[in-house]
């Protein structure tokens, strides 16, 4: 039986988060405190006193007694204090009103034991530290510090008085004060400061539950920008093959089933990388999507030159150059009327730079930078490496898309060698 129990309390202790752990031993590290300041400094001294004589059994038992209801209403006041200070919820003032009852009883007993000499001096105070303090614990959370302060300093002030008004020495009452302030000060510093501490602790959990959030949410996108750029292309190439299969099937010419093979070739491809994508290992190869690129737009009666360095680039700038080769065949097709296309890369002063000039102007592009989904993509993921993109009219009827990538300094004075 004791196996299982401890069983269930180790999955409870694994199933909360860290800041749920640490919540949980600071509340009972805060339970323990309670009865710490209580049965060192009121219940062994007073216990010691009790027979002494009649009025210190009549007046220190129950005074006991109200001792430990004060610990166990403070003990069932320290969770939603806690709560009420961190901001889950508000704890009402009469939910107060049992520990405040319990704390004026337990300082009229005090008095009373010092006036009629049921107790001496020392276990006296003693006595008056751990109400109060035990009493401080939940009040620090709830109201405050400033009016905390305030409040007991006038309670340190009447307390004082109310000492001397019992037989005590004004020195004496001077010391009651001055020991308010003490026990107010360790409540206010013990509380406020395990508070504090969840508060930042809490907060940090809610900036890793951002974080990741922000991650999910840019992980998304990063996988639209890959479908959009894996089926964007091929879905393009296969509606231009389509038509092309149908016209020459229209005619009764063979090649036909050539086309309608290659559009089937296609559609496969893109259901590898489709897969690809979902399975997060896909990375556009620039030699590949150069050659892809040259063979889709002559397919289409684009003439196409390409002009690259035979020198390798770093993987990362290959990946984004690759994916900007892709999109940018994809808007050749898709968007002009082009005749001949160049795309160029070279490599100079440190950067690496991929133009793509071509002579089909869309109808509808502008003097701007270049908008829409895919563009937009591709600047997202040159960003992440440093690069720029620039898209739009060059002139004489051309439009020319732009990328500069910066490269490691090595690399690019090796690279600028190599093709210089």
């Amino acid at each position: 039986m004791f196996g299982r129990l401890r069983g269930w309390q180790r999955r409870q202790w694994r199933e909360r988060g860290k800041a749920e752990r640490v919540e949980l031993t600071t509340l009972v590290t805060w339970y323990v405190t309670t009865w710490a300041f209580f049965i060192p400094w009121l219940a062994l001294p007073l216990a010691a006193q009790l027979w002494n004589g009649p009025r210190a059994l009549v007046l220190g038992g129950p005074l006991l007694l109200v001792g430990i209801l004060q610990c166990v209403v403070a003990n069932r006041l320290t969770r939603p204090a806690l709560d009420h200070y961190l901001g889950r919820g508000t704890l009402p003032g009469r939910a107060l009103a049992p520990s405040i009852v319990l704390l004026v009883l337990a300082l009229a007993l005090v008095l009373a034991l010092r006036a009629t000499g049921g107790a001496d001096p020392l276990v006296a105070r003693l006595s008056l530290g751990a109400v109060l303090t035990v009493f401080g614990l939940v009040y620090a959370l709830v109201v405050p510090w400033r009016t905390f302060l305030l409040q007991s300093a006038g309670a340190g002030a009447v307390l004082a008085a109310a000492f001397t008004l019992a037989g005590d020495e004004a020195t004496e009452a001077i010391v009651v004060g001055l020991l308010v302030a003490f026990w107010a000060a360790i409540s206010l510093f013990t509380s406020r400061c395990a508070a504090w501490t969840l508060s930042v602790l809490w907060e940090a959990e809610r900036a890793r539950d951002v974080e990741a959030q922000l991650a999910i949410a840019e992980e998304r996108l990063r996988f639209g920008r890959d479908l959009h750029d894996v089926i964007g292309r091929n879905m393009a190439v296969i509606a231009l093959k389509s038509e092309l299969a149908v016209q020459l099937s229209q005619r009764g010419r063979p090649e036909a089933v050539e086309q309608m093979i290659e559009v089937q070739r296609l559609a496969q491809e893109s259901q590898r990388e489709v897969r690809e994508v979902v399975r997060g290992y896909r990375e556009a190869d620039l030699g590949a999507e150069l050659a892809g690129a040259q063979g889709v737009l002559s397919a289409a009666g684009i003439d196409c030159t390409v002009t690259a360095p035979s020198a390798g680039l770093p993987a990362a700038v290959q990946s984004a150059l690759g994916w900007v080769v892709r999109e940018a065949a994809t808007n050749v097709l898709r968007h002009g009327d082009a005749r001949r296309c160049s795309v160029v890369v070279r490599v100079a002063e440190g950067l690496v730079v991929l133009i793509v000039e071509n002579d089909g102007v869309p109808r509808d592009a502008g003097s701007g930078p270049g908008g829409g989904s895919g563009l937009a993509g591709l600047r997202e993921r040159l960003a992440g490496i440093g690069g720029t993109l620039r898209a739009g009219p060059a002139g004489d009827g051309l439009f020319r898309l732009t990328v500069e990538v910066p490269l490691p300094s090595r690399v690019g004075r090796d690279l600028s060698e190599v093709t210089s």
